[in-house]
C-alpha cells in the first residue's frame, strides 16, 4: 500500500496456520507485551502512546531507513529472507540453465558485481546520450520519447499503459495519463513554502551534478538544470491534483483515436500508437484531456534544443542508481534531502529488492517454496470465507441503508475474488535474456520484456489470474475493476498474524487488515464500481446522500489531526484508506465476537479479550518516522500517519469505549451520536 498496506484478508483468522515453515518470522513470547506500552497514559487520552509508547521510545528510525514500525520490521525480515534466496541462487552453479534459480542467481550476481559497474562509469548510456544529441526536429523528439519508453529507458512527457476499460472491464484498451515531472508531487513545483523551496534546490543540485558527470561544463550543467525545471514546472501546472485524480468519473475519458488527435494537433495518435506497438486500436482512454492539451501547446512553444535537454535528463535520472558510485551517491543525496534518510541502504538490500522488482515471479517461486506452504493457502481461503460472512452480517444490519442498495452491496461482496499468497500460474519470462555479467543490460532487458508483456494483453480476454504484487511483498490491495482482494505471501506473518496467537491478536491484526481490503470495495471510490467491476452507480440517491454525509464527517475528523508544525492530515486524500480502516476494524471485531475467546472475559497478560483486540490493532500501526518523510507523505500518501490510523477507527466504535472505560472528559472521547458508523 501504496502501502495499501497490509490490507485485508483474513479476518476470521482465528487461525492460519501452522503451515508456515520453521524459517518464517518468529513470534514473540508475549503477543501483547505490557513492556511495550506506556501504562502511565490513559487510553482515553492517548491510545497510541498507551498501547505503544515504550516501544516507540526504544525503536528509533535506523540510519538506513526513513521510518520504522511493524511494517518495516516484517519488511526487514522479508528482505533478509530474499537475501538468503538470491545469495544461495548465485552460489549454486549446478542449477539448470533456464531454471528460476539459475536466472535469479545470474541477475543478482551481475547486480552485485560492483567492480565492473565502477569500471564502466556511465558507458552503458553513452550511446543513448549520443542518439539524443542527434535529434533535429520535433518529430524526432516524439520518436525518441517512444523509443525511450519501448526500450526500457524512461517514460518522458506522459504516462502510457494498457488498462481495463472501467465501463467495460472485460476489455483492455491503451491508456494515456499525465506525467512529465520528477518530484513526488506537483505542489513541489508550484508552491513556495520552505520545504518545497528546499526540495527544488536539492533537485537542481542533483540535475547539475548528473549533467556535469556526463560531460557538461558547470555553467552548461546549471543552464540545463534550469531548462528542465522550467519544463517540468509547466507539466506540473497542467496536471490534475492527487485529490482530483481520486474521482474515477473525472479520470474516465474515452475517445476514438481520430477524435483525440483533433485535440492535440502536434500529436497524431493514429501515427504514434503503432510506434508504441499498439495496432488495430481505434479507441483509447485518457485520464486528463486537459493535460494533453497543455502538452500539445508545450510542443509548439518549447524549442527542440530544450526538449533534447529534457530527454537527456530523463535518461540520466532513470539510469543514475544503476551506474557507478558518483551517480549513485548523487541519487542518494537527492533522496536524502527529500526523506531525511541518514545513510544509503546497503547494496545487497537494494539489489535484492531490484531482483524482486524485475523478476519477482521467478524469485517468488523460490520464496514460496521456503516461506509459504500450500496448506497455508488452503487455510487462508477458509478464513476469508469466514470474514465474508462477518461483512455480510454487518451490511444486513446497517440502519442507514435501504434494502434495495443492501441487495446490490451484498451481491458485490459475494462477487469478491480473493487471491492468496502467489499466482496460480507463474510468469516464466520467456525471451528475457539474463546473464551474470551484464547488470545494466539485464535491467534494460527486463524493462523491455515487461513493456512487451503489457502490450501483449491487447486483444486478449482480461487475465484475472495476474497478481499486481510479487509474493515476497509486505502489502496487499483491492482492485475495483477486478473486484478482487489480493494478499501476497509476504504479509501473512507476524506481527500481523501468528498461528499460535490467540484470536484477539489475529483478528485485531491481520483480520482488520483483511477487513480493510474488503472495505475498499465500499469506500468513497470503490463504491462507485459494481459487482462486475464496472464503473456504474448501484446506489439509490437517498442512500448515496447518507453515505456522502458520513464520508464528510470522517474527512473532518482526520482534517483535525496535526502531523508537523501546521501540517494536517488531508481528510479527502486519505478518505479511501480511512474508510478501509473503519470498515475493516468493525468487520474484524464482529468476526472476533463469533469466536470462543471473543465471547469470554478471560484475561491474558492482564488484558481482556476486547482489550487485546484493540491493542493488537494499535501495535500494527506503531512506529517512528523522520520529519522530512512525514512532510512528504502527507502530500503523496493516501494513508493517514500511523498514530491517527491507531485511533481514527476505534474512537468511532462503542466497543473500544467499553473495553478501556473511556468516559466524557477524556481527550479522545466522542459522544455516541457523533461516532461515525459506516460499514
Amino acid at each position: 500500500m501504496k502501502l495499501q498496506e497490509l490490507k485485508s484478508y483474513f479476518a476470521m483468522l482465528g487461525i492460519v496456520a501452522a503451515s508456515y515453515s520453521a524459517s518464517a518470522q518468529q513470534a514473540p513470547a508475549k503477543f501483547i507485551d505490557p513492556a511495550n506500552m506506556d501504562l502511565s497514559v490513559k487510553p482515553g487520552d492517548d491510545f497510541y502512546t498507551y498501547a505503544s509508547g515504550t516501544w516507540i521510545k526504544n525503536n528509533p528510525v535506523p540510519a538506513k531507513e526513513t521510518r520504522w514500525g511493524s511494517f518495516n520490521e516484517l519488511r526487514d525480515f522479508n528482505i533478509n529472507a530474499v537475501k538468503s534466496l538470491v545469495q544461495e541462487a548465485a552460489a549454486d552453479k549446478s542449477a539448470p540453465v533456464g531454471s528460476a534459480k539459475r536466472r535469479v542467481g545470474d541477475f543478482y550476481t551481475a547486480a552485485m558485481d560492483s567492480l565492473t559497474i565502477e569500471k564502466l562509469g556511465y558507458t552503458p548510456i553513452k550511446a543513448d546520450l549520443a542518439k539524443i544529441k542527434k535529434i533535429k526536429n520535433l518529430q524526432e523528439v516524439l520518436d525518441e520519447v517512444i523509443y525511450m519508453r519501448t526500450s526500457g529507458i524512461a517514460g518522458p512527457m506522459f504516462g502510457f499503459g494498457i488498462t481495463q476499460d472501467r465501463k467495460n472491464v472485460n476489455k483492455y484498451l491503451p491508456s494515456l495519463g499525465q506525467g512529465g515531472t520528477s518530484l513526488p508531487d506537483r505542489d513541489y513545483y508550484l508552491k513556495d513554502d520552505a520545504r518545497s523551496v528546499k526540495i527544488r534546490e536539492a533537485y537542481t543540485t542533483y540535475m547539475t551534478t548528473l549533467f556535469t558527470l556526463t560531460g557538461s561544463s558547470p555553467e552548461e550543467a546549471k543552464q540545463k538544470a534550469a531548462t528542465v525545471m522550467a519544463i517540468e514546472k509547466q507539466f506540473a501546472a497542467a496536471q490534475m491534483s492527487r485529490l482530483e485524480m481520486r474521482d474515477p468519473y473525472k479520470t474516465y475519458n474515452k475517445f476514438t483515436v481520430a477524435d483525440f488527435s483533433k485535440t492535440t494537433p502536434n500529436l497524431s495518435w493514429s501515427a504514434l500508437l503503432p510506434k508504441f506497438k499498439v495496432n488495430g486500436q481505434d479507441t483509447l482512454l485518457v485520464s486528463s484531456p486537459k493535460f494533453f492539451a497543455s502538452l500539445d501547446g508545450m510542443l509548439g512553444s518549447i524549442s527542440v534544443a530544450d526538449w533534447k535537454t529534457y530527454l537527456e535528463w530523463n535518461l540520466l535520472k532513470g539510469s543514475a542508481s544503476s551506474l557507478s558510485s558518483p551517480f549513485v551517491k548523487a541519487n542518494f543525496a537527492f533522496n536524502q534531502a527529500q526523506t531525511g534518510q541518514r545513510v544509503q541502504t546497503p547494496r545487497w538490500q537494494r539489489m535484492a529488492s531490484l531482483t524482486d522488482n524485475n523478476i519477482g515471479e521467478l524469485l517468488g517461486q523460490l520464496y514460496v517454496a521456503k516461506y509459504f506452504k500450500p496448506e497455508a493457502k488452503a487455510r487462508m481461503e477458509e478464513l476469508i470465507k469466514n470474514l465474508r460472512t462477518a461483512f455480510e452480517m454487518r451490511i444486513k444490519g446497517l440502519e442507514w441503508m435501504s434494502p434495495a442498495t443492501k441487495e446490490k452491496a451484498l451481491a458485490k461482496l459475494h462477487a469478491f475474488m480473493p487471491k492468496i499468497g502467489y499466482p496460480a500460474k507463474w510468469k516464466n519470462y520467456d525471451g528475457l535474456v539474463i546473464t551474470p555479467t551484464t547488470y545494466f543490460q539485464n535491467l534494460r532487458n527486463a524493462d523491455v520484456w515487461s513493456y512487451n508483456d503489457m502490450i501483449s494483453q491487447l486483444g486478449k480476454p482480461v487475465d484475472r489470474t495476474r497478481f499486481g504484487m510479487t509474493p515476497p511483498t509486505v502489502n496487499a490491495y483491492y482492485s475495483p475493476t477486478m473486484n478482487e482482494i489480493v494478499f501476497p505471501a509476504g504479509i501473512l506473518q507476524f506481527p500481523f498474524f501468528a498461528p499460535n496467537a490467540d484470536d484477539a491478536v489475529n483478528y485485531g491484526g491481520i483480520g482488520a487488515v483483511i477487513g480493510h481490503e474488503m472495505s475498499h470495495g465500499f469506500d468513497d471510490s470503490g463504491s462507485q464500481y459494481d459487482k462486475d467491476g464496472n464503473l456504474r452507480n448501484w446506489w439509490t440517491a437517498e442512500d448515496k446522500a447518507k453515505f456522502e454525509a458520513k464520508t464528510k464527517a470522517l474527512g473532518e475528523q482526520f482534517d483535525a489531526y496535526t502531523v508537523l508544525d501546521t501540517i494536517h492530515v488531508n481528510g479527502k486524500l486519505t478518505m479511501g484508506e480511512n474508510i478501509g480502516d473503519l470498515g475493516g476494524l468493525n468487520a474484524a471485531y464482529t468476526a472476533f465476537k463469533l469466536t470462543k475467546q471473543g465471547q469470554s472475559n478471560e484475561k491474558i497478560d492482564g488484558f481482556t479479550p476486547d482489550q487485546r483486540f484493540f491493542l493488537s490493532w494499535a501495535q500494527v500501526w506503531r512506529g517512528n518516522i523522520l520529519p522530512e518523510s512525514a512532510a512528504q507523505l502527507i502530500k503523496t500518501d493516501p494513508h493517514s500517519p500511523g498514530p491517527y490510523r491507531t485511533i481514527g477507527a476505534p474512537v468511532n466504535m462503542d466497543a473500544w469505549y467499553e473495553a478501556f472505560d473511556v468516559k466524557p472528559g477524556d481527550k479522545l472521547y466522542k459522544k455516541p451520536e457523533d461516532r461515525i458508523r459506516m460499514w
